[in-house]
C-alpha cells in the first residue's frame, strides 16, 4: 500500500493531482480544497490510500493522516464506497463529521451530497464511537491565491461533488455578494464558503 506521496504537483485539476515522484506520475484524486490548495510546480506531501480492485488501482490524498484515516474508516459503512467518503471528507472536516456522528446529527450529515436520511442514519451508527479526535492542520502545499476565475473553479468543484449546476453558481453568487465584490483570499476559502451557503 502507498500510505503518503512527496513529489512535485505536474498537473492540478479541481479534484485530482498528478504527483511527480522521480520521473513518475502519479494521479491523485483529493477533495477540492486540497487540489486548490496546491500549486502545479510546487511540491506536496499527501497523506494516501490506495484502493484496489480487480480493474484498477486508484489513489486518494489528503492534507493530514487524520483525513486518510477517517477516509477509510468511512468505508466500513455499509454502502459507503470512495466517493461517498470523499464526498463527506469535501463537506465535512474530520473533526465536524466526528461532531456530527457523536450528537446523531442527521442533518449535517444528510447536506452531503450523495447521502440521504437512511444513509446518514446508518453512518451515525456505524461509525459511532469509531472515530477519534483528530488535530487540525495539514500538510499540503501553501493555497492557491485566487483569480479572477475563482467563480468557475468553485462551481466545478461544486458540481464535481453531486450539486447541480444552478445550485453551485447560485451558491458562488452568495459567496462574492458576501465579501462585496472582493477576491477570495484562496479558491479553498472560497470553496468552503460556497459549502457553508449550500448547508444552509
Amino acid at each position: 500500500m502507498i500510505a503518503s506521496v512527496r513529489g512535485v504537483a505536474s498537473h492540478v485539476a479541481l479534484d485530482r493531482i498528478v504527483v511527480d515522484v522521480h520521473g513518475v506520475g502519479l494521479l491523485v484524486h483529493t477533495p477540492p480544497a486540497v487540489a486548490a490548495g496546491c500549486r502545479h510546480g510546487s511540491e506536496v506531501e499527501l497523506a494516501t490510500s490506495m484502493i484496489v480492485r480487480e480493474d484498477s488501482m486508484t489513489l486518494y490524498g489528503f492534507a493530514a493522516a487524520g483525513e486518510r484515516d477517517t477516509f477509510e474508516l468511512a468505508q466500513t459503512v455499509t454502502g459507503v464506497g470512495p466517493r461517498v467518503a470523499m464526498a463527506l471528507l469535501s463537506v465535512l472536516s474530520p473533526q465536524e463529521l466526528s461532531a456530527a456522528v457523536s450528537a446523531d446529527d442527521i442533518a449535517t450529515l444528510t447536506k452531503v451530497p450523495g447521502i440521504g436520511r437512511k444513509g446518514a442514519e446508518r453512518i451515525a451508527l456505524e461509525l459511532r464511537g469509531k472515530l477519534p479526535e483528530v488535530p487540525g492542520g495539514g500538510a499540503a502545499s501553501p493555497a492557491s491565491t485566487a483569480t479572477g476565475g475563482w467563480q468557475d473553479q468553485v462551481t466545478e468543484a461544486l458540481v464535481g461533488l453531486g450539486y447541480s449546476a444552478k445550485q453551485s453558481g447560485e451558491a458562488v453568487e452568495v459567496v462574492g455578494r458576501d465579501t462585496d465584490g472582493a477576491v477570495p483570499t484562496d479558491v479553498s476559502t472560497a470553496l468552503k464558503a460556497a459549502l457553508q451557503v449550500l448547508a444552509r
